[in-house]
């Protein structure tokens, strides 16, 4: 390729790649620079130049003026100086040219060196800008392999990375699985953007309620708050900004289409639904569902509740290993503290007017109902205060 070649090159990479032909003519003049050296192994202070026009390449040496030459690699006496040019003065640098023969071949192959790491760094910004986007939000993914305990997940020209800690608990992931993972971090690394993903992160399960409801998308129906124990339960608030429009109808969908597409890309995960309400009486009474409420007091300052539950739903509300009572107080941002009906009068747990005044109803016909959900969040042994 000849000059005028190389120059019609860089004229169609600017066009086509959109990669400024000055950036490439800048960083093959300091490579030659580090090419001249080392080839001709010289110590002078060397300036390489492109003719942007011809392309032509020449090799300078710079030279600092002075009355009296220490370093002849460095310096000109003013006298010479003056011979090149009578306007130069102490102190100026003069560039005087050093091309060595064949220099054209070396400047040829670094050219070409030069342009191809261009070629790879235009590349990897392309997809990083590509992909910065996709950050906090989710995408689907083809799992391609494992490497140690990583999962490597295929997502459209680059690979994600799902570590051990991102991955549900019990979940298998086989070989050309297709998946939803929510986008934690894209890093720009020297190899090219990274992508971090998750299958446990709360966002993952917000993000996918607004792929499924309409009215969570548009912001009709809003998500509030959502408490998560990865591959076992997630509850989420929600609360609509229109009366007319069920919040929690909207997401569970006719007959729980919407819920159930969820709940099947979380491979079984329960999700529990509740109105949302800027009462904290009522939120956290509607947080402990499906168990019943029929009283709660709380404490603002210390952000605490007390809750009372009807005598047979005391494991209910607990759930199975606490986890009930545990995401309702993530979910709810309250501490809870739960006893049934007869440990709250015989201790004394809330007075006889807080729990004869509470909002709080509970019918025999909703306690029989409620107790298809037992078997979900009954634990083993339940663990009191008293005990």
């Amino acid at each position: 390729m000849d000059n005028a070649e190389f120059i019609d090159a860089l004229n169609q990479i600017e066009k086509e790649k959109g990669i400024d032909k000055e950036i490439i003519f800048e960083a093959i003049e300091t490579s030659l620079v580090t090419a001249c050296k080392k080839n001709f192994g010289t110590s002078q202070n060397i300036k390489v130049v492109i003719n942007r026009e011809t392309g032509n390449v020449a090799v300078y040496a710079q030279k600092e003026v002075v009355e009296e030459v220490v370093d002849p690699m460095l310096e000109i006496s003013l006298a010479e100086a003056k011979e090149r040019n009578p306007y130069f003065t102490v102190g100026d640098v003069i560039d005087i040219e050093v091309t060595p023969r064949n220099f054209g071949r070396i400047s040829a192959q670094t050219a070409k060196q030069v342009v191809v790491q261009k070629f790879r760094e235009a590349e990897r910004e392309i997809l990083f800008n590509q992909y910065i986007t996709k950050e906090k939000e989710i995408m689907t993914g083809i799992v391609q392999r494992k490497e140690k305990r990583n999962v490597i997940v295929q997502l459209g020209k680059i690979d994600g990375i799902l570590s051990p800690n991102e991955q549900i608990a019990g979940e298998e992931y086989n070989f050309m699985d297709r998946i939803k993972v929510y986008v934690l971090e894209v890093k720009n690394t020297t190899k090219g953007p990274q992508i971090y993903v998750s299958r446990t992160h709360p966002e993952l399960v917000k993000r996918l309620f607004e792929q499924e409801v309409p009215e969570v998308h548009d912001g009709t129906v809003e998500i509030k708050s959502i408490a998560r124990e990865a591959g076992s339960r997630t509850k989420i608030a929600v609360y609509s900004k229109d009366e007319n429009i069920d919040a929690v109808g909207s997401c569970v969908g006719p007959n729980g289409s919407r819920v159930n597409v969820i709940v099947n890309e979380l491979k079984g995960e329960k999700i529990d639904i509740i109105n949302w309400s800027e009462d904290p009486k009522e939120f956290i009474a509607a947080a402990l569902s499906p168990s019943k409420v029929l009283a709660v007091s709380i404490n603002e300052e210390e952000q605490s509740a007390k809750i009372v539950v009807p005598n047979h739903q005391l494991s209910l509300a607990i759930g199975k290993e606490g986890q009930n009572a545990r995401l309702s107080a993530k979910l709810t941002g309250w501490r809870i503290d739960i006893k049934s009906e007869t440990q709250a009068k015989e201790t004394n747990f809330m007075s006889e007017e807080e729990l004869s005044g509470s909002e709080f109803e509970c019918s025999l016909e909703d306690e029989i109902n409620d107790d298809v959900f037992m078997e979900d969040f009954e634990s083993e042994e339940v663990i009191t205060d008293e005990e």
